[in-house]
């Protein structure tokens, strides 16, 4: 399994959101609508991933404060294409459906 083509995959979903699924949590729908596009705009330009937040150089998790709702989450996971396990290899597009999901920390 590449690392670096994990993380490539993974910022190509966060960044266009091609390459998989985007799902925002209830939280995130309840705001107003400036407030969520502020929101995906920061999620798509995230570029501060650190060993503290990112140990395994996957691109896979980010945190920021966002005025009016604290703080959000936003995280990758990795199903294999029928949704009802985990893929076995990340590192493989065809083995793997990658899904986004942007939240409000207090729903993690």
């Amino acid at each position: 399994m590449s690392k670096n083509n994990i993380s490539q995959l993974n910022d190509l979903l966060r960044t266009t959101f091609i390459g998989g699924k985007v799902l925002t949590t209830p939280g995130i729908h309840q705001l107003p609508d400036d407030v969520q596009e502020d929101i995906i705009t920061k999620v798509r330009t995230f570029d501060e991933f650190t060993e503290d937040n990112d140990p395994y150089g996957e691109h896979d998790f980010g945190a920021f404060q966002q005025a009016n709702a604290g703080k959000i989450f936003w995280k990758i996971d990795y199903y294999a294409p029928n949704m009802e396990q985990g893929s076995e290899d990340p590192s493989d597009p065809q083995k793997t459906c990658r899904v986004l999901t942007i939240m409000l920390a207090e729903e993690y």
